[in-house]
């Protein structure tokens, strides 16, 4: 292992040659306090940046170790450290002659949301890093031509004065506000507690009193200007006890079938996305750190156009006007009504133990239907969500909270729980509602049973799964949280709105390639792979599912790999089975 003099006076002597001889920086070099690593540099500047690694051994950077001494307060301090290490990379940008920031090191870079990461890890003995250094160039004139060619005073800048600067600023706990740590840590502590109580108490969700729901559109950000407390009537408000923050009021949704009341614009779509996003722990400051949902909670969204492999929707139609079969429908152009049943059907073949609807983003001829005119209409061929509803809370045991206004009437005479949202203030309206003379939906068809929602066995054909292109057999990436390309493919997410961030669809994709190495070939359903890959993260982390160091990976759930497997167009099922 080369010491930090040696590694200087490489650096000097790279200055002006050609860009391939930055592999020489390839290796481990002593800095002293921390150890440099790179594994792999291509020769072509056109090629992706190298990934590079710092390790700092605890008897330098001295994180108390009651920091991270579980897993929950672990994942808070890794991520803490991170957004500190990504924010000091942010002060230390270069310019250039022309007056332009270049920023030369790049790192993963979380927003609101907390989820295990593999660009930090953080133990007893060692904190190590990953990030991205974008090599610099010059143009230089070698036997006549202009190349590209090693700039040994600006990689020396970012080693020697960048790359101290940060680590020192970011990782070094004598640098860091022990207090805001604290609480950066038990902030995340205490929602954990909060998640753990609801799966104690038969519960799904948890609103705090006061917490700000609103953001931005598209954007995971508060919007200040619109931000609006949540309240609720004070028969509603239950207080629970967590470790750190004492006392916390709130509203806490119980299991069954919950009806949310509201116009779209009274607050009730800021509740059910801030209900959806619950799934995830929040910064301090986010305004929704006291606002947790189970981790098994899926939000189920119209998506006309998407693609359907094989699903059996019979419980939601016995014909369909494509004349596609319904017990193992398929389709590259799904329609409003069979896109969110089939998206309803894989959620609970994924595992799914809750389910939220919304009429804001639903189909409604799919929540709902008008049993006051169904008479003149004759005999449907449809069973909406309204007419299934109670049946797949009472026998299937799943949960459901559905939102809405003029669509939902039929789900108050079989709601357990009905709640109204009003210039976001909640709440319970369940006997005013339960007076109102409305007649139920009933099924239509009820030549499906719905035991083959759970039972039903799908298997992948292991060749439609495919990441490459050409003489590429790997080609897996994403800029847009939105679309994953995989191969030749583009996975559209887009209103897969549970996906935390862009590190988080680029794991997925990856989930995927992982996937069909260790478990497709082998012959285990859709259902089984998903557990199988949900214990291999959990054991061996999120470096196994990539060839070469990468620190740009965010653990996802099963239920959003299990969406993108249902969405890939080359995604095929092989055979299904009860």
């Amino acid at each position: 292992m080369k010491d930090k003099k040696e590694f200087y006076n490489l650096l000097t002597e790279l200055d002006g040659q050609p860009f391939s001889e930055y592999q020489q920086l390839m290796g481990d070099f002593d800095f002293s306090r921390y150890v440099i690593k790179c594994a792999k540099i291509e020769i072509d500047e056109e090629s992706p940046h190298p990934i590079f690694s710092i390790r700092v051994p605890q008897t330098i950077a001295e994180i108390p170790e009651y920091l991270f001494d579980t897993p929950v307060r672990r994942t808070a301090m890794e991520d803490l450290l991170l957004r500190r290490f990504t924010a000091n990379i942010e002060g230390i940008a270069n310019f250039d002659h022309s007056g332009v920031a270049r920023r030369h090191i790049q790192a993963s870079s979380p927003k609101q949301k907390i989820v295990p990461r593999n660009a930090l890890q953080l133990t007893k003995e060692y904190i190590e890093i990953r990030f991205q250094i974008i090599l610099p160039v010059q143009h230089v004139i070698i036997d006549g031509e202009a190349v590209a060619a090693v700039d040994g005073e600006m990689v020396r800048q970012i080693f020697f004065e960048d790359l101290p600067e940060v680590v020192s600023n970011s990782l070094f706990y004598c640098n860091i506000d022990a207090e805001e740590t604290d609480r950066f840590v038990n902030n995340m502590e205490d929602a954990d507690r909060l998640r753990q109580h609801l799966g104690a108490s038969g519960q799904i969700g948890f609103l705090a009193e006061g917490a700000l729901v609103t953001r931005l559109a598209g954007e995971d950000f508060p919007d200040y200007e619109r931000l609006a407390p949540i309240s609720m009537d004070e028969g509603l408000v239950e207080e629970l006890e967590v470790p750190h923050g004492g006392s916390i009021r709130g509203l806490s949704i119980p299991n069954g079938l919950t009806l949310i009341l509201g116009e779209s614009n009274s607050g009730r779509v800021d509740v059910m996305d801030a209900i959806a996003q619950g799934i995830y722990n929040h910064i301090p400051g986010d305004g929704r750190e006291a606002v947790v949902t189970v981790a098994d909670a899926v939000s189920i969204r119209s998506e006309v156009g998407r693609c359907i492999q094989n699903v059996d929707i019979s419980a939601f139609a016995s014909e369909l006007p494509d004349g596609g079969n319904p017990a193992a429908y398929s389709t590259k152009s799904a329609g409003s009504f069979t896109s969110q049943a089939a998206s309803t059907v894989e959620a609970l073949e994924a595992g799914a133990r809750v389910l939220l609807f919304d009429e804001h983003s639903s189909s409604s001829t799919f929540l709902s239907s008008d049993t006051r005119v169904s008479p003149l209409l004759g005999e449907s061929s449809r069973n909406t969500l309204a007419a299934r509803a109670r049946q797949i809370v009472d026998e299937l045991g799943i949960s459901m909270v559905v939102a809405g206004s003029s669509l939902i009437a039929e789900f108050i005479p079989i709601a357990d729980k009905i709640l109204k949202v009003e210039n976001f203030c909640i709440s319970d309206i369940t006997e005013e509602a339960k007076a109102l003379e409305i007649t139920p939906s009933t099924v239509a068809n009820d030549s499906a049973t719905l035991s083959s929602l759970l039972s039903r066995s799908r298997w992948v054909m292991p060749s439609s799964i495919d990441p490459s292109i050409g003489r590429e057999d790997l080609v897996i990436g994403t800029d847009d949280q939105d679309y994953i390309q995989f191969g030749r493919s583009i996975v559209d997410m887009s209103e897969i709105r549970q996906i935390a961030d862009v590190d988080q669809a680029r794991a997925i994709g990856f989930v995927l390639y992982y996937a069909k190495l260790r478990y497709m070939d082998e012959g285990y359903p859709v259902r089984e792979i998903l557990d199988l890959v949900d214990r291999d993260l959990s054991n061996e982390g999120l470096n196994a599912l990539a060839r070469d160091p990468r620190g740009d990976l965010a653990r996802p759930r099963r239920y959003e790999v299990a969406a993108a497997l249902n969405r890939l167009p080359a995604f095929r099922v092989s055979h299904v089975t009860e």
